[in-house]
Protein backbone atom coordinates (compact mmCIF):
# COMPACT_ATOMS: atom_id res chain seq x y z
CA UNK A 1 0.00 0.00 0.00
CA UNK A 2 0.89 3.31 -0.81
CA UNK A 3 1.19 6.24 2.10
CA UNK A 4 0.59 10.06 1.43
CA UNK A 5 3.43 12.39 2.25
CA UNK A 6 1.62 13.29 5.82
CA UNK A 7 1.51 10.00 6.63
CA UNK A 8 5.36 9.19 5.94
CA UNK A 9 6.20 12.93 7.74
CA UNK A 10 4.11 11.53 10.93
CA UNK A 11 6.09 8.19 10.85
CA UNK A 12 9.43 9.25 10.61
CA UNK A 13 9.17 13.37 11.80
CA UNK A 14 10.46 14.93 8.92
CA UNK A 15 7.95 17.79 7.11
CA UNK A 16 5.93 17.75 4.88
CA UNK A 17 7.73 20.72 3.23
CA UNK A 18 11.07 18.87 3.60
CA UNK A 19 9.62 15.64 2.01
CA UNK A 20 8.35 18.34 -1.13
CA UNK A 21 11.89 19.63 -1.09
CA UNK A 22 13.69 16.55 -1.40
CA UNK A 23 11.14 15.24 -4.34
CA UNK A 24 11.80 19.00 -5.98
CA UNK A 25 15.73 18.45 -6.07
CA UNK A 26 15.21 14.85 -7.32
CA UNK A 27 16.64 13.35 -3.74
CA UNK A 28 13.45 11.28 -3.42
CA UNK A 29 10.51 11.40 -5.29
CA UNK A 30 7.44 9.80 -4.60
CA UNK A 31 5.69 6.52 -6.33
CA UNK A 32 2.86 8.51 -7.81
CA UNK A 33 1.24 11.89 -8.14
CA UNK A 34 -2.59 11.59 -7.84
CA UNK A 35 -4.86 14.05 -9.85
CA UNK A 36 -5.54 15.84 -7.29
CA UNK A 37 -1.60 16.69 -6.43
CA UNK A 38 -1.00 14.18 -3.47
CA UNK A 39 2.12 12.51 -3.38
CA UNK A 40 2.30 8.58 -2.49
CA UNK A 41 5.04 6.84 -0.96
CA UNK A 42 5.79 2.82 -2.07
CA UNK A 43 8.00 0.13 -0.31
CA UNK A 44 10.93 1.55 -2.66
CA UNK A 45 10.58 5.22 -1.65
CA UNK A 46 10.13 4.65 2.11
CA UNK A 47 13.68 2.49 1.13
CA UNK A 48 15.11 4.86 -0.18
CA UNK A 49 13.81 7.58 2.91
CA UNK A 50 15.77 5.00 4.90
CA UNK A 51 18.80 5.29 3.63
CA UNK A 52 18.56 8.91 3.25
CA UNK A 53 18.02 9.59 6.92
CA UNK A 54 20.76 7.24 8.16
CA UNK A 55 23.02 9.24 5.61
CA UNK A 56 21.92 12.64 7.32
CA UNK A 57 22.65 11.30 10.69
CA UNK A 58 26.02 11.33 9.83
CA UNK A 59 25.53 15.01 8.30
CA UNK A 60 26.18 14.11 5.00
CA UNK A 61 24.85 17.24 2.27
CA UNK A 62 22.06 16.12 0.46
CA UNK A 63 23.45 16.57 -2.77
CA UNK A 64 26.08 14.05 -1.85
CA UNK A 65 23.29 11.48 -0.74
CA UNK A 66 21.30 12.14 -3.73
CA UNK A 67 24.42 11.12 -5.88
CA UNK A 68 25.46 8.27 -3.25
CA UNK A 69 21.94 6.64 -3.65
CA UNK A 70 22.08 7.17 -7.88
CA UNK A 71 25.20 5.46 -8.02
CA UNK A 72 24.72 2.25 -10.26
CA UNK A 73 27.30 0.49 -7.82
CA UNK A 74 25.51 1.60 -4.41
CA UNK A 75 25.55 -1.08 -2.32
CA UNK A 76 22.39 -0.95 0.38
CA UNK A 77 23.26 -4.03 2.12
CA UNK A 78 26.64 -2.50 2.87
CA UNK A 79 25.34 0.77 3.51
CA UNK A 80 23.46 -0.90 6.23
CA UNK A 81 25.40 -2.95 7.46
CA UNK A 82 27.33 -0.13 8.49
CA UNK A 83 24.90 1.85 9.78
CA UNK A 84 23.89 -1.03 12.24
CA UNK A 85 27.56 -1.24 13.97
CA UNK A 86 27.05 2.70 14.44
CA UNK A 87 23.50 2.73 15.70
CA UNK A 88 25.09 0.02 18.01
CA UNK A 89 27.58 1.68 19.35
CA UNK A 90 25.40 4.56 20.27
CA UNK A 91 23.05 2.28 21.98
CA UNK A 92 25.58 1.39 24.18
CA UNK A 93 26.96 4.99 25.23
CA UNK A 94 23.42 5.32 26.02
CA UNK A 95 22.71 2.26 27.77
CA UNK A 96 25.92 3.21 30.00
CA UNK A 97 24.58 6.92 30.49
CA UNK A 98 20.94 5.22 31.92
CA UNK A 99 22.95 2.94 34.40
CA UNK A 100 25.34 5.77 35.60
CA UNK A 101 21.62 7.78 36.58
CA UNK A 102 20.17 4.90 38.19
CA UNK A 103 23.53 4.43 40.04
CA UNK A 104 23.38 8.11 41.36
CA UNK A 105 19.31 7.77 42.04
CA UNK A 106 20.13 4.69 43.71
CA UNK A 107 22.33 7.18 45.90
CA UNK A 108 25.39 5.47 44.94
CA UNK A 109 28.60 8.06 44.92
CA UNK A 110 29.72 7.18 41.16
CA UNK A 111 31.83 10.03 39.75
CA UNK A 112 32.38 8.36 36.76
CA UNK A 113 32.56 10.87 33.41
CA UNK A 114 33.59 7.80 31.13
CA UNK A 115 29.81 7.28 30.00
CA UNK A 116 29.65 10.86 28.51
CA UNK A 117 32.80 9.85 26.03
CA UNK A 118 31.95 10.19 22.26
CA UNK A 119 34.92 10.17 20.61
CA UNK A 120 35.09 6.53 19.73
CA UNK A 121 31.39 6.99 18.06
CA UNK A 122 32.50 10.21 16.16
CA UNK A 123 35.77 8.94 15.41
CA UNK A 124 33.79 5.76 13.84
CA UNK A 125 31.27 8.04 12.16
CA UNK A 126 34.56 9.95 10.22
CA UNK A 127 35.52 6.37 9.10
CA UNK A 128 32.44 5.52 8.01
CA UNK A 129 32.21 8.78 6.08
CA UNK A 130 35.34 8.68 4.46
CA UNK A 131 35.02 4.82 3.48
CA UNK A 132 31.40 6.07 1.56
CA UNK A 133 33.19 8.74 -0.45
CA UNK A 134 36.51 6.17 -1.73
CA UNK A 135 33.64 3.80 -2.29
CA UNK A 136 30.90 6.09 -4.12
CA UNK A 137 32.11 9.43 -3.98
CA UNK A 138 35.76 10.30 -4.87
CA UNK A 139 35.75 8.00 -8.18
CA UNK A 140 35.66 10.04 -11.34
CA UNK A 141 32.01 7.84 -12.59
CA UNK A 142 30.46 9.11 -9.26
CA UNK A 143 31.97 12.65 -9.19
CA UNK A 144 30.39 13.31 -13.58
CA UNK A 145 27.08 11.34 -12.29
CA UNK A 146 26.63 13.88 -9.47
CA UNK A 147 27.37 16.56 -12.18
CA UNK A 148 25.09 15.46 -14.23
CA UNK A 149 21.80 14.51 -11.70
CA UNK A 150 22.38 17.99 -9.83
CA UNK A 151 20.34 19.78 -12.45
CA UNK A 152 17.89 17.24 -13.25
CA UNK A 153 14.21 17.92 -13.14
CA UNK A 154 11.41 15.68 -11.77
CA UNK A 155 10.18 15.01 -15.36
CA UNK A 156 14.44 14.26 -16.14
CA UNK A 157 13.89 11.16 -13.98
CA UNK A 158 11.00 10.05 -14.74
CA UNK A 159 12.75 9.86 -18.42
CA UNK A 160 15.59 8.24 -17.22
CA UNK A 161 13.65 5.60 -15.18
CA UNK A 162 11.18 5.30 -18.26
CA UNK A 163 14.15 4.59 -20.34
CA UNK A 164 16.09 2.17 -18.28
CA UNK A 165 12.55 -0.10 -17.60
CA UNK A 166 12.60 -0.13 -21.61
CA UNK A 167 15.87 -1.59 -21.89
CA UNK A 168 14.87 -4.06 -19.43
CA UNK A 169 11.63 -4.90 -20.93
CA UNK A 170 14.08 -5.41 -23.99
CA UNK A 171 16.43 -7.77 -22.21
CA UNK A 172 13.48 -9.52 -21.45
CA UNK A 173 11.69 -9.67 -24.79
CA UNK A 174 14.95 -11.30 -26.26
CA UNK A 175 15.44 -14.22 -23.72
CA UNK A 176 14.89 -16.73 -26.23
CA UNK A 177 17.78 -15.85 -28.10
CA UNK A 178 21.26 -16.35 -26.98
CA UNK A 179 22.71 -13.34 -25.14
CA UNK A 180 25.55 -12.88 -28.04
CA UNK A 181 22.48 -12.75 -30.59
CA UNK A 182 23.12 -9.23 -32.44
CA UNK A 183 19.45 -8.51 -30.79
CA UNK A 184 20.70 -8.54 -27.54
CA UNK A 185 24.02 -7.27 -28.20
CA UNK A 186 22.43 -4.61 -29.54
CA UNK A 187 20.67 -4.00 -26.56
CA UNK A 188 23.32 -3.92 -24.23
CA UNK A 189 25.04 -1.25 -26.39
CA UNK A 190 21.84 0.61 -26.06
CA UNK A 191 22.24 0.13 -21.84
CA UNK A 192 25.75 1.27 -21.98
CA UNK A 193 24.70 4.44 -24.11
CA UNK A 194 22.06 5.35 -21.24
CA UNK A 195 24.59 4.83 -18.89
CA UNK A 196 27.19 7.31 -20.36
CA UNK A 197 24.18 10.08 -21.26
CA UNK A 198 22.74 9.60 -17.69
CA UNK A 199 25.44 9.10 -15.46
CA UNK A 200 28.50 8.73 -16.44
CA UNK A 201 31.47 7.27 -19.23
CA UNK A 202 30.20 3.53 -19.13
CA UNK A 203 33.52 2.11 -20.31
CA UNK A 204 33.74 -1.96 -21.08
CA UNK A 205 35.38 -2.61 -17.74
CA UNK A 206 32.88 -0.45 -15.84
CA UNK A 207 29.78 -1.91 -17.83
CA UNK A 208 31.39 -5.58 -16.69
CA UNK A 209 31.48 -4.68 -13.01
CA UNK A 210 28.61 -3.04 -13.20
CA UNK A 211 26.83 -6.72 -14.05
CA UNK A 212 28.92 -8.51 -11.89
CA UNK A 213 27.52 -6.52 -9.13
CA UNK A 214 24.01 -6.97 -10.20
CA UNK A 215 25.05 -10.97 -10.21
CA UNK A 216 26.28 -10.74 -6.59
CA UNK A 217 23.75 -8.15 -4.90
CA UNK A 218 20.31 -10.00 -4.08
CA UNK A 219 19.08 -6.80 -4.27
CA UNK A 220 20.10 -5.97 -8.08
CA UNK A 221 18.72 -9.59 -8.52
CA UNK A 222 15.48 -9.06 -6.98
CA UNK A 223 14.38 -6.12 -8.69
CA UNK A 224 15.57 -6.69 -12.14
CA UNK A 225 14.16 -10.03 -12.57
CA UNK A 226 10.91 -8.40 -11.94
CA UNK A 227 11.16 -7.97 -15.84
CA UNK A 228 11.43 -11.67 -16.27
CA UNK A 229 12.81 -14.90 -14.41
CA UNK A 230 16.87 -15.04 -14.31
CA UNK A 231 16.63 -12.08 -16.30
CA UNK A 232 20.06 -10.77 -14.19
CA UNK A 233 21.76 -13.67 -15.39
CA UNK A 234 20.93 -13.52 -18.64
CA UNK A 235 21.76 -9.88 -18.64
CA UNK A 236 25.26 -10.41 -17.26
CA UNK A 237 25.80 -13.47 -19.69
CA UNK A 238 25.25 -10.77 -22.67
CA UNK A 239 27.41 -8.22 -20.94
CA UNK A 240 30.78 -10.58 -20.64
CA UNK A 241 29.97 -11.17 -24.50
CA UNK A 242 29.43 -7.94 -25.40
CA UNK A 243 33.03 -6.87 -23.54
CA UNK A 244 35.07 -9.55 -24.92
CA UNK A 245 33.99 -8.84 -28.82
Amino acid sequence: MKQTVKEISRLCGVSVRTLHYYDEIGLLHPAETTEAGYRLYGPEEIARLQQILFFRELDFPLQEIQSILDCPSFDANQALTRHRSLLHMKKERLEGLIDLIDSILKGEKEMSLKEFDNNAIEAAQREYAQEVKERWGNTEAYQESQRKTAGYTKEDWDCVQKEMESLFQSFAANMDQAPDSSAVQKTVAAYQSYLSRNFYACSDEMLMGLGEMYLADARFQQNIDLYGDSLTRFIVEAIRAYCSR
